[in-house]
C-alpha cells in the first residue's frame, strides 16, 4: 500500500512510522500523544523529538487517509457502563489507537432491530470495519453481512458463527472444565451448575466443560443440577434458592459467570449457609467485584482487553485484505483461587 503524500511530495508518517524512526513501539508512542505518565522522560523526548521532526499530526484529515478510507470503525457494544463490556473496550480502544484508527462507538442495548439500523450505517460508508460485541444477528444475518464485503470482526459471538465469520472469544469449555476439577480436586462431588441463557456459546461451551470434568472423574450427570438463568446478579439469586432447596443439598455450585456467582452468595448467606464453609461458589469472568465480596470470589479469568486487543488485530488485517491464517481465535482462560471455594465439611 503507498503512503499518502504531503504537499512538496514527502509521504504523510503514520504512527507505526514515528515509532520506527524513535526506535521504540506503536504502544509507547500512543502513551506519549496521549500524555500518559508511564513513559520515561528520555523516551517521551526522543518520540516528541520525531514527531516535531517529520511534521506529524494526530489530526487524521490533516494527514489523509489512502484508498477511501475514514479511519473509523464501528464498535457495537450492548452497555458501555457494565465492566464485563468496558474491560474489552478498554483493550480495543488502545489497540485501534495504536494502529492509526478511531472507534465510533454504537451501544446497542441487546435490541436486535436498534444493531441492524446501526449496521447499515456502519457499512454504507460511515466506517471501514466494525467489531461486534455479542451481536444479537444470527450467524445467517453475519454471513449475509460478510458477503456484502463489509470488513467486521465478532467479539465474544453469542451464537456459533459459519466458518468464513472471524470471531474472538475465551476458552470457554477448558475454562469450565478448570473451575470443575478445581471443586473436584477439594473432595466434592456434587456439584450444581447455574447456567446462563439456553443456546448461548458461552452458555453451551461452559457446560461441555463442566460435564466433561465430572464425566472425568465418574460422576454420572444429575440434569437435577443444572439450573438455567441469566447472566444476572438477581437470576443468580433466584437460580440458587432452587438449587439450595434441593432434597439433596450440593456443597459446590458452579456459577457460569461472577454475577450467578455473586447471587448464589448472597442466596447461600439468606438460608443460613456459610461460603465456604458449607457451601463452596466458583464463578466465571473474575471482574473486579469478583475481589469485593466476601468471601473474594474464586473464579476463572477472561483476558477480556487482550479479547479487545485480538479483535483489533484481525479486523487490521482484513482491512489491509491480508489472508487470516485464523479465523476463530480462541484465548486462554486462567483459574484465580480466593476464599469462596474449600473442601467440604465432614
Amino acid at each position: 500500500m503507498s503512503a499518502a503524500l504531503r504537499p512538496g511530495g514527502k509521504p504523510r508518517q503514520t504512527i507505526r512510522d514515528i515509532a520506527e524512526l524513535a526506535g521504540v513501539s506503536i504502544a509507547t508512542v500512543s502513551r506519549v500523544l496521549n500524555g500518559r505518565p508511564d513513559v520515561s522522560p528520555e523516551t517521551r523526548e526522543a518520540v516528541l523529538a520525531v514527531v516535531t521532526r517529520e511534521g506529524f499530526s494526530t489530526n487524521r484529515s490533516a494527514r489523509g487517509l489512502p484508498g477511501g478510507r475514514t479511519g473509523l470503525v464501528g464498535v457495537m457494544v450492548p452497555i458501555v457502563h457494565a465492566g464485563y463490556f468496558s474491560f474489552m473496550l478498554s483493550g480495543l480502544a488502545e489497540a485501534l489507537y495504536e494502529q492509526d484508527l478511531r472507534g465510533v462507538i454504537c451501544p446497542t442495548l441487546h435490541e436486535h432491530e436498534r444493531e441492524l439500523g446501526l449496521l447499515d450505517r456502519l457499512m454504507h460508508g460511515t466506517t471501514d470495519g466494525a467489531i461486534l460485541m455479542l451481536p444479537t444477528e444470527t450467524s445467517a444475518e453475519l454471513e449475509a453481512l460478510r458477503r456484502a464485503g463489509f470488513p467486521f470482526v465478532v467479539l465474544d459471538p453469542r451464537v456459533p458463527l459459519d466458518d468464513g465469520i472471524a470471531s474472538v472469544s475465551a476458552g470457554n469449555a477448558s475454562g469450565a472444565r478448570e473451575a470443575t476439577e478445581h471443586l473436584l480436586g477439594l473432595g466434592h462431588r456434587l456439584i450444581a451448575a447455574i447456567t446462563g441463557p439456553a443456546g448461548w456459546t458461552a452458555t453451551e461451551d461452559r457446560l461441555v466443560g463442566y460435564r466433561a470434568a465430572l464425566a472425568g472423574a465418574g460422576i454420572v450427570r444429575d440434569a437435577s443440577l443444572e439450573v438455567r438463568a441469566d447472566f444476572l446478579v438477581e437470576e443468580g439469586y433466584r437460580a440458587a434458592q432452587h438449587v439450595l432447596g434441593l432434597p439433596e443439598r450440593p456443597t459446590a455450585v458452579f456459577a457460569l459467570n461472577d454475577n450467578i456467582a455473586i447471587g448464589t452468595i448472597r442466596a447461600a448467606r439468606d438460608a443460613g449457609l456459610s461460603v465456604p464453609g458449607d457451601l463452596s461458589v466458583i464463578g466465571f469472568d473474575d471482574l473486579e467485584v469478583a475481589e469485593l465480596v466476601t468471601p473474594p470470589l474464586t473464579t476463572v479469568r477472561q483476558p477480556l482487553a487482550e479479547m479487545g486487543r485480538m479483535a483489533v488485530s484481525l479486523l487490521t488485517r482484513l482491512l489491509d485484505g491480508q489472508r487470516l491464517e485464523a479465523l476463530k481465535v480462541e484465548l486462554a482462560t486462567k483459574l484465580i483461587v480466593r476464599g469462596s471455594t474449600a473442601p467440604p465439611r465432614g
